[in-house]
C-alpha cells in the first residue's frame, strides 16, 4: 500500500468536511448552545468512526450520498457521549483533545444541554439519508442499527453499568460487558450502517458485528494503556484518571503485558473475520492493525 499516513490524513480532512457541513450556524437565542455544541464538534480528534463506517460502506461497494449524513451522525453521538463523560459528576476532566472541556468552558449546564442536542441533531443528521437515496429500504436499516446500537442496549447501556461499578470489583464477564457496549457498540454501529447501507446480507453484517466488536475491545484495552503509559501532551487529555476515578480496567485487572497481547489478539482477530468476506479493503485492514500501537 502506498503512504497510510499520506491517505489517513486525507480520508479525515474529507470527513471533517463532511461533518462541518451538517453542523448549524450559532445564532438566535440559543446561540450560546449552538457555539457550544460547534465547539465541541470542531476541537479535533481521530474521526475513526466515521472512517470505519466510510471504509465499510466503500468496502461492500456501496456508492450513494446517503452514507454522509451517517457519517456526521456518528460523530455527533461520540461527541456528545464524550461530553457528558468529562463532567463533574462522572470522569470530571478538564481537557479533552487537548483543548478545555465543554463544561470548563461553558458551565456544567451548558455542557449538559450541548450533550443533549449533539444526540438529538444526530438522529435528525442521519434522517436527512432518507431524502438522499429514496426508496431505498437498506437507508431504514442503517437507522434501526444506529439508533438500537447507541441506547440502553448499546452504548448508553455500557455507560451506565459503568458508573454503577466505580470503586467496586469486576468479574471479567463484566468488565467485558462493559467494553463491549460502552466503546464496541458505537464502532459496530459505525461499520454495520455501512454495511447494511450498502446492502449487506443478515450473514455478513453478523460477521461484521463480530470483527467491530473485535476492534471496539482492542480500542477500549489500548485507552487503558495509554491511561499508565501515555502523557498528557500526546494523549490530550488527563493520564492515571481510570486510577483516579477508581475504575477497574483491564489493565488493572490483567497487567500492561497480557493488556498489549490481547489488544493485537482482538485486532488481528477483526482483520481475520472482515477477510472472510467476499469483498476487499485494504486500507481498512491496514487502518485496524494500525490501531494496535496508537499512541493517541
Amino acid at each position: 500500500m502506498t503512504n497510510f499516513d499520506d491517505q489517513m490524513k486525507k480520508r479525515v480532512t474529507e470527513i471533517r468536511s463532511i461533518i462541518e457541513g451538517y453542523l448549524p450556524e450559532a445564532e438566535g437565542f440559543q446561540r450560546t448552545l449552538l457555539d457550544a455544541l460547534d465547539y465541541s464538534m470542531l476541537v479535533g480528534g481521530k474521526k475513526l468512526r466515521p472512517l470505519l463506517m466510510q471504509q465499510t460502506y466503500a468496502m461492500f461497494g456501496g456508492t450513494s450520498g446517503a452514507i454522509r449524513p451517517f457519517m456526521a451522525a456518528i460523530e455527533m453521538i461520540h461527541t456528545h457521549s464524550l461530553i457528558h463523560d468529562d463532567l463533574p459528576a462522572l470522569d470530571n476532566d478538564e481537557y479533552r483533545r487537548g483543548k478545555k472541556t465543554t463544561h470548563v468552558v461553558y458551565g456544567e449546564a451548558m455542557a449538559i444541554l450541548a450533550g443533549d442536542a449533539l444526540l438529538n441533531l444526530a438522529y435528525e443528521t442521519a434522517a436527512k439519508a432518507f431524502s438522499e437515496d429514496p426508496g431505498n429500504p437498506d437507508v431504514a436499516r442503517a437507522f434501526e442499527i444506529l439508533t438500537r446500537k447507541t441506547g440502553a442496549y448499546g452504548m448508553l447501556g455500557g455507560q451506565s453499568v459503568d458508573v454503577e461499578y466505580v470503586g467496586k470489583p469486576l468479574t471479567d464477564e463484566q468488565l467485558y460487558f462493559i467494553y463491549s457496549m460502552k466503546t464496541g457498540a458505537l464502532i459496530e454501529a459505525s461499520m454495520m450502517v455501512g454495511a447494511a447501507l450498502a446492502g449487506a446480507s443478515a450473514q455478513e453484517l453478523e460477521q461484521v458485528e463480530a470483527a467491530a466488536r473485535c476492534i471496539g475491545m482492542a480500542f477500549q484495552i489500548q485507552d487503558d494503556i495509554l491511561d499508565v503509559t501515555g502523557n498528557q501532551e500526546d494523549l490530550g487529555k488527563p493520564v492515571n484518571s481510570d486510577e483516579k476515578n477508581q475504575k477497574t480496567t483491564w489493565v488493572s485487572v490483567h497487567g500492561l503485558e497480557q493488556a498489549r497481547e490481547d489488544v493485537e489478539r482482538y485486532s488481528r482477530e477483526a482483520v481475520r473475520l472482515l477477510r472472510e468476506l467476499p469483498y476487499e479493503n485494504e486500507f481498512l485492514d491496514e487502518l485496524i492493525l494500525n490501531l494496535i500501537h496508537r499512541t493517541v
